[in-house]
Order: structure tokens, then sequence, then C-alpha cells
């Protein structure tokens, strides 16, 4: 009889793990308590990278997922939801650029593409900056890098999943795990239903600390907000991702340009209530900033403001495969989970299945985080 594995989470992490396990010929219920990628996943720049990332397993690690994103849209040449444009990166002042020059030969050391560009050959890339904003040289330029379009990849793995006979239960939250004789044995939903698991994979992003502890664990996360500003339509030649030193953009669907900085990401606030608001000054800041770097967007507004939650655990490091104490159950919860997603997952969805994984997946072991607390 096929395993019975329930994937906690729609979003890229479970649609992905969900994808893997039912290729491997399991028998696959993915629950999520609102709609698929209607989480982080829908709110995230979405950057495929790795671009300065520490320690160094870290980094081969999101090097092996920029691999198997590449793999996969080489797959379904029609699937038009990864963009490997690649990345540019300037500096603001001195002791930025001095990061930027370690960064990059931090990465040249590894391997990894990066060059130096002037000012008119990122032009020739980007030719509708403004030329008065960049500097003369000095541009980084990260070709193999790109961004993604998470709601499409997610539609495409959980269509995989559906039609290989596997379950999507979604606006129906997990209120319990019903633990027996070390293993986790049955899933409880919200609507009352409850699904016998010989599994359990918990890819529930900013909320997997809740869901683990209705398994008796401890996750310790240091979640952080991420705020998105989406522009209206705009008629410019926008195609990389950008990292300028006020404002970090990439292009959206439908001629929009999605805009983030860390101050923005400052300016969220919940309420007492629950409700996520955006101070106006800080978008108001980005899209200027945006205009200033591409004087054809001049006209530009705010077609809408996007909250996500990153899910970080408390190291920074990801959260990944079996847990010593219940064995059948599994995380799959990071940062950088769009690019991480499809390899990372794939080797989380074996480990369910019986594989070992241990020589890759031994740094990102639940137990290490049991220290840090």
């Amino acid at each position: 009889m096929a395993p019975r594995v329930v994937v906690i989470g729609a979003g890229v992490y479970g649609a992905a793990v969900a994808a893997s396990l039912v290729r491997r010929g399991a028998q696959v219920s993915v629950v999520d308590a609102g709609a698929p990628a209607g989480g982080t996943s829908g709110a995230t720049l979405a950057w495929v990278n790795s671009c300065g990332k520490q320690p160094r397993h870290y980094h081969d690690l999101n090097v092996a997922g920029m691999a198997a994103h590449r793999k996969l849209a080489a797959e379904v040449p029609h699937g038009r939801w990864y963009h490997e444009s690649g990345n540019l990166e300037w500096a603001g002042d001195e002791a930025a650029e001095e990061g930027l020059r370690r960064k990059v030969a931090g990465v040249l050391g590894y391997g990894y593409e990066a060059r130096w560009l002037t000012r008119a050959e990122a032009l020739r890339l980007e030719p509708d900056m403004d030329p008065v904003r960049l500097p003369a040289d000095g541009i980084a330029y990260f070709p193999r890098e790109g961004w993604l379009e998470p709601t499409r990849l997610v539609g495409y793995l959980l269509s995989g999943v559906v039609s290989r006979g596997g379950e999507l239960v979604r606006d129906d939250a997990v209120i319990g795990l019903e633990v027996a004789a070390g293993l986790v044995r049955t899933v409880r939903l919200a609507s009352g239903r409850r699904l016998a698991a010989d599994a359990v994979v918990n890819c529930a992003g900013p909320r997997a600390a809740g869901i683990a502890e209705l398994a008796g664990l401890v996750l310790p996360m240091r979640n952080t907000f991420g705020v998105l500003v989406y522009t209206s339509p705009v008629a410019v030649w926008a195609s990389h991702v950008v990292h300028a030193p006020h404002v970090h953009l990439r292009p959206d669907g439908g001629g929009r340009l999605l805009l983030h900085t860390g101050t923005t990401d400052g300016a969220a606030h919940v309420s007492g209530t629950g409700e996520t608001s955006v101070d106006q000054s800080a978008v108001d800041l980005v899209l200027e900033a945006a205009r200033t770097l591409y004087p054809g967007i001049r006209a530009a507004t705010v077609e809408s403001v996007r909250v996500g939650e990153r899910a970080i655990p408390a190291d920074g490091l990801p959260v990944l495969g079996r847990t010593l104490e219940l064995p059948n159950f599994h995380f799959a919860v990071s940062h950088s989970g769009a690019t991480l997603c499809l390899h990372a997952g794939a080797l989380v969805a074996a480990e369910v299945l019986g594989d070992d994984h241990t020589t890759v997946l031994a740094p990102y072991r639940f137990e290490r985080l049991q220290l840090v607390r």
C-alpha cells in the first residue's frame, strides 16, 4: 500500500514536496488554511540566487536550488514562471562598496558567476535607467540569478499532484496532530476531517512553529515582515533584478514593477486586532526612488502593497528533513524558499519515503535548534 503523507502548507515548499512525493508513488494530501500560494509565497521578491549566502554548505544548497529551477524550466518550456535574467547591484557609499567587493570576491572564490560592469555596460542591459544615478564603474552583475513567479510554479506543481491522484485541501486549517507510540498518526482539520498519516511534512512557512507545537516540538523562529510595492503598468524596459542603493526591484506581470527596500519592511505594523498596515510615507519613498532610477515611470502609481511574513528559523538556516523525536514528522521550512523549494523539497520527500540524505541535510536538522532556544 502506498504511504499516506500529509503535507501541511500549499506554498512553494509544500507544492514542491508534494509533487516529488507523488512522483515517487506516495498517496498525498496537501492541506492549507487558505489558498495555495496565498501566504508568503504570494508576497515575496522571489529572487533566485546564492549571492553571498554563508556558510559554504548553505551557498552550495542554494546553487543546487538554482540548478533545479533551471532544469525544470528546460523540461517545461512553456511554464514561464522562471526568469534567469541576471541581477545588477551597486553601492551608495564607501562602506557599502567595500561590502559588495567582499561579497563578489567571496562568490568568485566559490566558482559562482559574477563580474564587474561599467555604467555603459549596465545601461546596455537596462537602457531606461538614468545614467546619472549609476556609478561610472563598480556595478556587480550576477548573470545566472533571476526571479520566480511563485504562484505560477505552485499552480503547475499542485496540478501535477492532483492529476496523479493527490488531494488538495484548501481553506481548512490544521488544528491537531494525534501522536501514538512515537509517531504522528492523524492530522485533525478545522472542518472536523481527520486524515490518517504514515508521515507528515511541515511546510507551513511562518506558521511552522505552531504546527510543530501541535506535535509537541519547539521550533524557534525569528520571522520578519517583507513589504512589496507593486506599480501600475509602466512602459519602460526593465528585465533584470536590480539592487540599487535606495530601491530593489524586478519586473512583474503585465508591465508592472515590484519594488522593495529594507526600510519599507520596517514600516509594517500589526494592530491589536491582528490587521497589518504599512506607513504610507515609506511606500511613497520607495516609489519615488524607483521613479528617480527609471525616469520613464514618473507617471506610475502604486497598484497594491503586499506584506509577507518571512519564515526564518532562529539561526537563519533552513530546517529540513526528519526529526529524531518523531521519525515520521518532517520539516521543510526556511527563508529563501523561492530558491530552495525544488531541490530541498525533493530531498525532504526522498527522506519521507526512506532515503537517507544526511550528508546534505545534516546542517539543517531540527535538533540543532534545541541548543539556541
